[in-house]
């Protein structure tokens, strides 16, 4: 005898098949409500904050050139290698100089003996009557106590020169950085005023961020930005420096006349120009190495009006 109690198997299945068709429609929702916040945080940094891919890590390099010239004698420094303010870079051979200052020095003790007794002559010439010389004599007397004088400064002054460039023959870093592209080697002649060192400023890292024209509006001087490094993950955080004043413009360069030169070729499609932006860096995160020249990626977030005014 059937089970009159028994559903039908139809039934089962419409349920079943209803239940299937909601899940792909919640599914939609759902991805639909996370786009719209997604979207919206997109459209700011993409639209809403100006940003750029054009941007390069800056720093200040100090050219070491020795100011007196010989063979280097201590090269106590390697390629890449970090100094501190003062360390020694670098020592000409001193053998010249601390002979120039001797010998400055024996110039001083002569002209000091050479112009004492002008004086002393001098002097006593001075203090006779005109019955027992005569005014020409007296004053031909003081000019050769001045002229004496005169040579006595003036090697004065020589022995601080000489005292000047026995100390210049020890080259110190005046920054904290690091030498870069080092060529010089030890036995090697140096020349005054050619460059022998240069040093990477470590303390003058800065990023320029080249912005097009059509976001300059959005962008003011202590607004917040972030830097994205080439080949590292860690964001750097800083804020906007300074915006330039000036670039180059094709159209203003003259001929040989000193007339301007102007394109004749004007397309419709026109590029915006890019500007530079100096974003100075507040924060570095630890394993980051910043090196110049560098690829950045910046981000400026404009500060709200209120705060601007």
């Amino acid at each position: 005898m059937a089970d009159s109690t028994e559903m039908p198997k139809h039934d089962t299945e419409g349920s079943a098949g209803g239940r299937i068709r909601v899940v792909p429609v919640l599914i939609t929702l759902a991805a639909a409500a996370a786009a719209l916040p997604l979207g919206w945080a997109a459209w700011n940094a993409y639209i809403g904050a100006p940003w750029t891919r054009d941007g390069t890590v800056r720093v200040y390099v100090d050219t070491i050139a020795p100011e007196v010239g010989g063979r280097i004698v201590a090269l106590p420094v390697a390629d890449n290698q970090f100094v501190h303010k003062g360390d020694l870079l670098m020592v000409i051979d001193p053998t010249n100089y601390r002979i120039a200052v001797r010998l400055a020095e024996a110039a001083v003790r002569q002209s000091e003996v050479t112009a004492q007794n002008a004086e002393k002559e001098s002097r006593r010439r001075q203090e006779l009557t005109t019955l027992s010389v005569t005014v020409e004599q007296q004053e031909s007397f003081a000019a050769t106590a001045a002229a004496a004088e005169a040579q006595y400064q003036q090697a004065l002054a020589n022995l601080d020169q000489a005292r000047v460039n026995l100390e210049r023959t020890q080259i110190r870093s005046p920054v904290n950085g690091f030498v870069t592209n080092l060529l010089a080697q030890l036995g090697d002649y140096a020349s005054a005023g050619q460059n022998e060192i240069s040093l990477i400023d470590g303390d003058s890292f800065w990023v320029d961020g080249y912005f097009e024209e059509t976001s300059l509006h959005a962008i003011h001087e202590g607004d917040p930005a972030s830097m994205k490094l080439m080949g590292y993950r860690g964001i750097l955080s800083g804020h906007v420096a300074s915006i330039a004043r000036g670039i180059q413009v094709a159209n203003a360069q003259p001929d040989r006349a000193g007339l301007a030169m102007v394109n004749p070729i004007f397309t419709w499609v026109r590029l915006a120009q890019r500007i530079p932006v100096r974003i100075a860096i507040d924060r570095v995160p630890n394993g980051v190495r910043l090196v110049a020249g560098m690829t950045a990626t910046v981000q400026v977030d404009p500060k709200p009006e209120t705060s601007q005014r």
